[in-house]
């Protein structure tokens, strides 16, 4: 067997999501034969400029903007299909070719019941807490934006209840299954909201799989063959995390995360190609800190300087809409997902956000029940107490939104992430000053 060469690449989030990823995946694009999203579902949104004009992406990995090069949704994905499809005509309609998405036939698929299920499933947990049994507004409804991500996983697991893309093009199969967990279903949900709940109907939720299906189908493909062909042939790949290093499932603020691995822990089982032939993981980290929906964040702000970050930076979600919540940047969260990660360099992005600030906060460690501590703690219960120790900079009011190399960055700014690297131990390499591919900054 040939031995596997570091010659792919990685871009993830270090942060609670929203961090710019998209951005740097079409920048980086060009460079690469494919591009892989390998977790995640619709629950993502990317966004990226290109020319002045702005794209969301939610499925469709951001590569899908570099003609000639495979986009790829991988097997650790969970895809809804209409949803696909709709993004796929948008794109379409815009000019952008996809000729060359691919999508794993191993992904599993969000079904019509598995949307249900997640907002069932939010109103109950939101309506069965109690200010009694709530404790520092930690115990409450996880949060979800209802588009099935977390009930498909739950069946991926569960394996009998779970659909995949190929079975889109096995009608039989895909009936027979459907029969069964059809009836498991409604007979869930009719428990759950016993004053009355719409039956769903197996034969018509197969008629609707299966011509979703046929659309799909000439780009339904085995894609770890796929890309153990492109690796074989001398080509490059590049891994597009969805979601961020905080919300993975195993090693971020647990419960308050997603339902899949999206550190780059993610990426093996997420598309079938070998770890060790990742050679460069950049993680990618706003200048400040955000998060969307419930879970701690220690250093959130809830003041009018939060409320300009907002408004500057744009921070309302690509899918939701959502405001997100604004903090500082946390040092003790950014140096422990960096670990996690394995990131061998670092992406500051929004660095321009922050000019007019007169002084810049950095949490360097937190003061908890037992002490001061420079660890972070992976515990959504346990983080809530966690108090910020911040050391504090001089902030810069230059508008650096022009600005090309490092050295022409105010001096307060390249104080600023030196001293993020200093304490992460990972070198910045790349620093966004705007949302267009051409307001980047690379270091040598």
């Amino acid at each position: 067997m040939e031995a596997c060469t570091q010659k792919a690449s990685a871009v993830v989030g270090l942060q609670w999501g929203d961090e710019g990823k998209g951005k740097l995946v079409d920048l980086l694009a060009p460079q690469f034969d494919a591009v892989v999203r390998y977790n995640g579902g619709a629950n993502a949104g990317h966004s990226v400029v290109v020319a002045g004009e702005r794209y969301s992406l939610h499925l469709v990995p951001s590569g899908i903007l570099s003609p000639g090069v495979f986009a790829v949704v991988g097997n650790g994905v969970v895809v809804d299909p209409e949803r696909l499809l709709e993004e796929m005509k948008t794109l379409s309609d815009r000019g952008v070719d996809v000729s060359k998405l691919v999508v794993s036939d191993r992904a599993h698929v969000v079904m019509p019941y598995h949307k249900e299920e997640d907002a069932l499933r939010e109103e109950l947990l939101s309506t069965s807490v109690s200010e009694k049994t709530e404790s520092k507004g930690v115990i409450a409804a996880i949060g979800t934006t209802k588009r099935g991500i977390g009930p498909a996983y739950a069946d991926k697991v569960q394996r009998a209840t779970a659909i995949r893309i190929g079975d889109l093009l096995r009608p039989a199969i895909l009936r027979e299954k459907l029969t069964m967990i059809c009836s498991m279903k409604n007979a869930i949900f009719a428990a759950l909201r016993p004053d009355g709940h719409t039956a769903f109907d197996a034969d018509a939720v197969a008629d609707e799989m299966i011509a979703l299906g046929e659309q799909l189908r000439p780009m339904i493909k085995d894609t770890a063959y796929l890309l153990d062909d492109v690796r074989k042939a001398g080509g490059t790949i590049l891994f597009e995390g969805a979601n961020a290093t905080m919300l993975d499932v195993d090693h971020g603020t647990f419960p308050y995360v997603t339902s899949s691995n999206s550190s780059a822990l993610g990426m093996g089982p997420g598309t079938g190609v070998p770890p060790q032939c990742i050679g460069r993981i950049i993680g990618v980290v706003k200048a400040y800190s955000t998060r969307v929906g419930g879970g701690p964040m220690p250093t959130e702000l809830f003041d009018s300087v939060g409320d300009e970050i907002r408004v500057r930076g744009r921070e309302f979600g690509t899918t939701t809409g959502r405001p997100r919540r604004v903090g500082w940047l946390d040092l003790v969260q950014l140096k422990y997902a960096a670990m996690i990660s394995g990131a061998t360099e670092l992406c500051i992005t929004l660095l321009d956000v922050l000019s007019g600030e007169d002084e810049l906060k950095l949490a360097v460690a937190y003061d908890m029940p037992e002490g001061r501590t420079d660890r972070f703690v992976a515990d959504g219960y346990a983080l809530v107490d966690a108090k910020p120790v911040y050391e504090t900079m001089a902030g810069f009011s230059q508008d650096i939104t022009g600005a090309r190399t490092f050295d022409e960055l105010p001096a307060e700014a390249k104080a600023y992430i030196k001293r993020v690297e200093e304490f992460v131990g990972v070198r910045v390499g790349i620093v966004s000053v705007g949302p267009d591919r051409e307001q980047t900054i690379i270091r040598d």
